[in-house]
């Protein structure tokens, strides 16, 4: 008889975020395999949806916002759980066997330390009931283990794969962003830990190229960019476009002078591998898991003055372009190490870790 998985599923229904992204190329990459002897259950609000895409492959089951409440939890005992992020406050009502997947506990640092804070003490019941532990990347699991009392259970690293498995036909797409410079580019939610003023102030000490920047910039964080760009009067040459479709995305990317990623918080970094696809220099802070996934022929800032990041921006643009060949296949081969499939493998050896 098959043993039941259930995968908290729910943050798939927008694809633009990364847990958004994170949860629907996992599915993808597990439709990709034999799983004969699990039963696989997808929890989703609209799972008719995910029926359509991927048939009978999986089970389905129809997320409300009631059942983050206790009393309306799912009832079915599954043989395993699989919180697959930190945050969810969807749970099973009977615990058999957890899997926790973690990636990142940001919030230790930008909510409260305090230990009695509600994301802490959610957080920490995680942990408690967890049968093993996943994470997307080795500092997620260093991070983790310095704010918390991890149990005594397997730990595993599994890193996330590029969402990139398609070169998109981008010859009819037109950007409403001028195009008559050079420019630089980057990708992200709008929130103050990813950083993206640092490289609008930058962009004060180089008039000689654009930057584009894509994401939900109608947050509080956008705001403000957008308020710093008008002051300084680089409308011209500083652009934010919203959210992005994925042929827009990948114009963007192939044809950006180089990709720039100041995060100093981040569990993983999908948006710099994207960059890598297409062979492109990448300039990352040197924060948290990001030296982990740009590996050793990104270029990293250690500080976020304006002036010395545009040193650090050209030294790497001249030494890229200067070895163009061989720096497009480091990055093009970097980007090949992060494969869904594989991942999605990876979580099926941990399933079978946790039931068989």
């Amino acid at each position: 008889m098959s043993k039941t998985v259930f995968l908290e599923t729910h943050n798939l229904k927008n694809k633009a975020t990364g847990l958004g992204t994170f949860n629907y190329e996992l599915i993808k990459g597990l439709y990709q395999l034999d799983f004969n002897d699990l039963e696989l259950t997808l929890n989703a609000k609209n799972p008719e949806i995910l029926e359509k895409e991927f048939g009978n492959k999986f089970s389905y089951h129809k997320y409300t916002n009631l059942s983050r409440h206790r009393l309306f939890r799912t009832r079915k005992k599954y043989d395993l759980w699989h919180s697959v992020n930190q945050n969810t406050k969807v749970e099973p009502f009977h615990i058999n066997k957890y899997l926790l997947t973690v990636h990142d506990v940001n919030f230790v640092e930008e909510i409260s330390s305090d230990m009695n804070h509600k994301a802490n003490k959610l957080f920490l019941a995680k942990l408690e009931k967890a049968t093993a532990i996943t994470y997307i990347s080795e500092f997620a699991k260093k991070q983790t283990h310095q704010y918390f009392n991890v149990p005594n259970v397997p730990e595993y690293v599994i890193y996330n794969g590029n969402p990139i498995t398609t070169i998109l036909d981008t010859s009819e797409f037109i950007s409403e962003i001028p195009l008559d410079k050079p420019f630089l580019y980057s990708i992200g939610d709008f929130l103050e830990r990813k950083n993206f003023l640092s490289i609008v102030k930058m962009m004060i000490h180089i008039p000689d190229f654009n930057l584009i920047i894509s994401g939900n910039n109608h947050k509080s964080y956008g705001i403000e960019i957008a308020k710093f760009i008008t002051e300084n009067n680089l409308q011209n040459r500083v652009f934010l476009t919203g959210k992005v479709d994925d042929i827009a995305k990948q114009y963007y990317l192939s044809k950006c002078h180089a990709f720039l990623f100041p995060s100093i918080r981040e569990g993983f970094g999908l948006p710099p591998i994207e960059a890598m696809h297409f062979g492109k220099p990448i300039f990352l802070s040197n924060k948290t898991s990001l030296p982990e996934i740009g590996g050793e022929h990104s270029y990293y800032w250690d500080n976020f003055d304006p002036e010395y990041m545009k040193t650090i921006l050209f030294e790497g643009l001249n030494h890229f372009y200067n070895n163009q060949n061989m720096m497009e296949s480091f990055m093009k081969e970097r980007a090949a190490i992060f494969n869904w499939k594989v991942a999605a493998a990876d979580y099926l050896k941990v399933y079978e870790k946790c039931l068989f």
